[in-house]
């Protein structure tokens, strides 16, 4: 036990554990938030379910991650995914495990998760303060506490956790990497992941509002010809381009980005061979051999998505079904199988989910996340150079970092 005093910057997921474990072990903490509220950002994570975590083993979290993955080996084995599940339960919190073993509320109230991590702070007596910090003070090499507006706060260590850039609505400014750099750390260019996808092709937005289950993904890297990604799921036609589970994963596997570099692929009828699929298509067509193309694949695909398969087929709308060539028909099954989308760039990095790059993690020594550079100061969570899939990994970056973080800040 310590009586450290000890500020943490940002009341986000790895702020509010990080404050609670430098609490448990003897410290006194301040925690910092410049929003009214605690837990902004968590609370309309996941549609405003949270998916807490992802419930699997240290070595299927580790090959989710998807920048510097043996950095977090320490911290996931010092508070790892089933020890996120039971701090919760143990806390009141009744959760549930979902497909792709993503971890819920029981309640699907992302609202219960944020009051559960506060309930978890008071109890400890940490002190949350709204007020916005302008810099951190450090002298001879360590730091000393940090500036507010209107005046100074001293402490034995400063734990920066304010997260990144992505949904600045939420508080998210990049205040973290001002702080880092100006302690002398190197930031890594800040790209957004796990965000939506605009397309060049003309035709996208017309499908608009489309939602897709059940398809299977594909993205192509045209500079190398090589498959970056490959996944079946769910995904939305929007009027910028592609959105959806399914994007926002295969987003992860895309760096940089340049117009028409990357081509996704999306299969409408992944259970089906392209056999079968033929098959199909002649059953549809002969039921309704006099009608137009256009009115006889209903059975087949969405409504909205028709025309534009037909055209990319290269098929007259009014052609009648029983006049359709064997050509038309490979060309219309090869649409059905390989419906191309060119993609133009990533959203911007407000709409991302998470960032990709930050604080250099060369620079922390990854047993404590404290400073290499500055004694005292310490880094957790999503403003480190840090990011994973999505399924709940990346808010597990968070719990371990700031788990890591708030005990060793308190020795």
């Amino acid at each position: 036990m310590t009586d450290k005093k000890v500020i943490v910057i940002g009341a986000g997921p790895a702020g509010m554990m990080t404050a609670g474990a430098a609490a448990e072990n003897g410290a006194q903490v301040l925690l910092l938030e410049k929003n009214q509220k605690v837990g902004r950002k968590l609370a309309i994570t996941g549609k405003g379910r949270c998916n807490i975590t992802n419930f699997c083993d240290t070595d299927t979290f580790i090959a989710h991650l998807t920048a510097n993955p043996r950095f977090m080996y320490s911290a996931i084995n010092r508070f790892s995914c089933y020890d996120t599940v039971a701090f919760f339960e143990e806390k009141g919190l009744r959760t549930k495990v979902e497909r792709g073993n993503r971890v819920f509320p029981e309640s699907d109230k992302a609202l219960d998760v944020v009051d559960t991590l506060y309930r978890y702070l008071t109890d400890l007596g940490v002190a949350v303060i709204r007020s916005e910090v302008k810099g951190l003070m450090i002298e001879n090499g360590a730091v000393i506490g940090v500036s507010l507006a209107d005046r100074e706060v001293f402490a034995d260590a400063v734990i920066v956790a304010c997260g990144g850039m992505s949904y600045q609505a939420t508080g998210s400014t990049g205040d973290g990497y001002t702080f880092a750099k100006a302690a002398g750390h190197t930031i890594t260019p800040l790209l957004p992941s796990l965000v939506p996808l605009t397309a060049i092709d003309q035709d996208v937005p017309q499908l608009q509002g489309l939602s897709l289950k059940n398809v299977m993904l594909t993205v192509k890297d045209n500079s190398t010809r090589k498959e970056v990604y490959r996944e079946m799921g769910e995904m939305l036609f929007t009027h910028f381009g592609i959105s959806g589970p399914l994007v926002l994963s295969a987003s992860a596997h895309m760096r940089q980005m340049s117009p028409g570099r990357y081509t996704v692929y999306i299969d409408m009828k992944p259970a089906l061979d392209e056999e079968t699929l033929d098959k199909r298509i002649l059953r549809d067509l002969s039921e309704f051999t006099n009608k137009d193309i256009i009115n006889s694949l209903g059975k087949l695909l969405p409504k909205k998505l028709i025309p534009v398969v037909i055209r990319r087929a290269g098929i007259e709308p009014h052609t009648k079904c029983h006049t359709l060539t064997a050509e038309q028909r490979q060309a219309l099954l090869t649409q059905i199988k390989h419906f191309s989308v060119d993609i133009q760039a990533f959203r911007p990095i407000n709409e991302a989910i998470v960032t990709h790059g930050g604080v250099d993690v060369k620079d922390i020594d990854p047993r404590t996340m404290q400073s290499k550079l500055v004694k005292g100061l310490f880094f957790a969570g999503e403003v480190l150079d840090l990011d994973a899939y999505t399924g709940g990994f990346n808010l597990q970056i968070a719990y371990a970092t700031g788990r890591l973080a708030g005990e060793s800040a308190a020795l």
